[in-house]
């Protein structure tokens, strides 16, 4: 009894070998990720390094929110403004206030918010540059109400106020009751997103193992006892040949493979069916597509879809960009008031913006001119009438 318990205490445990290594897409951070109410903006940024779409979608945002034009309430400012506007440095060899807005509204869309500087000159005469920060070395320290808030930085552990807070731009996205920070575009996107990774990484080791073909080669010896004892032997012939075979078909030659005796040659993985990916894909897709607002047909999407869809579709955007050239009104507005005030003038500016048009223009102007026709057979009919 004695004897049995001792040896069951030095009987080594069975150790745990790993025989097929983990294989992971390289955007581990959506793995662990936790849905809190404020994402990581390295998470979001991820997200869109890892799906082409979606940053399409974002990039397309921006450029159809561009266009803006502002006009001074003194007209002695307007030339001195507009060329401010054109000609304002905004940080790695960008100019133009254009540029800026491009900058702050990717920010705004994929952290959540944006914060900007104005960088006024030495002598205090002059607007020197306008420039955008990281989103996520500022800290907001809300006052007394929610009309007061200062921007900090953190430094030594230590959350410092920042000196001139009239100075600063700070623009949430959509932002909640309870956090001043803004919500991201794409705060929804992590789960399905983690998902339509794990979905191409698994297209990717299949086509690995199934495109690039791979060969089982058996030889079964006989019932011969001398066969039998040169099995070894033969199977390392066999194995050189068929080496050699495949590396000269490697080099564009073709050989062929003899073997003697019950040889049988299979291809690894031929008869395993590899599961289809397109709905699962497509109804992921759609979910991320929808949360950015973009129409399919925009970002090369063949979905199924009826005229009449594709233009109710156009039309939402176009108010999904106005929505998005509000929040960046006040921000032009700040930057063109504070040039005005330095040069002395009434820092008053009307913002307008181009116009977004996602219209055909040959539809359109087919319908004017079935209103037009329609106006002239109403003046026919009410000619005769007045005659009477």
């Amino acid at each position: 009894m004695i004897w049995s318990e001792r040896r069951r205490k030095q009987t080594a445990p069975a150790p745990q070998i790993q025989i097929r290594e983990e294989s992971r897409h390289p955007f581990g951070a959506m793995s662990g990720y936790v849905p809190l109410r404020n994402g990581e903006i390295a998470l979001y940024r991820s997200i869109r390094e890892a799906i082409p779409i979606v940053d399409a979608a974002i990039l397309k945002l921006i450029r159809l929110a561009g266009g803006v034009q502002v006009t001074a309430g003194d007209p002695r400012a307007e030339a001195g403004l507009q060329r401010f506007l054109r000609t304002v440095p905004t940080g790695r060899g960008q100019r133009g206030i254009e540029s800026f807005l491009d900058v702050y509204l990717d920010s705004m869309l994929t952290c959540g918010r944006a914060v900007g500087e104005m960088v006024l000159s030495q002598d205090r005469r002059e607007v020197a540059a306008v420039l955008c920060s990281n989103a996520a070395d500022v800290e907001i320290r809300e006052g007394d109400s929610p009309l007061e808030f200062a921007l900090c930085v953190r430094r030594a552990g230590e959350v410092v106020e920042l000196p001139y807070q009239d100075l600063l731009l700070f623009t949430p996205f959509q932002p909640e009751t309870d956090s001043p920070y803004g919500v991201s575009l794409l705060r929804s996107m992590p789960f399905l997103t983690e998902i339509l990774l794990k979905i191409y990484q698994a297209m990717g080791m299949n086509w690995e193992r199934m495109g690039n073909v791979r060969f089982a080669v058996v030889y079964k010896p006989g019932s011969d006892g001398l066969e039998r004892a040169w099995a070894q032997e033969r199977s390392e012939q066999i194995t050189r040949e068929w080496s050699a075979a495949m590396q000269a078909g490697k080099n564009g030659t073709v050989r062929d493979f003899v073997a003697v005796g019950d040889v049988d040659i299979k291809v690894i993985g031929a008869d395993n069916q590899v599961l289809d990916s397109e709905v699962p894909v497509r109804q992921i897709l759609e979910q991320l597509v929808a949360r950015t607002g973009i129409p399919p047909f925009l970002l090369g999407l063949s979905w199924s879809s009826t005229e009449r869809m594709s233009t109710q579709q156009a039309d939402m955007m176009t108010s999904e960009i106005a929505t998005i050239r509000r929040s960046l009104e006040p921000v032009v507005e700040r930057i063109c008031g504070l040039w005005l005030r330095v040069h002395g003038f009434d820092p008053e500016v009307t913002v307008d913006w181009d116009e977004v048009d996602l219209q055909d223009l040959v539809e359109e102007a087919r319908a004017e001119l079935y209103r037009q026709q329609a106006e002239k057979v109403r003046q026919e009919n009410e000619a005769p009438e007045r005659g009477q």
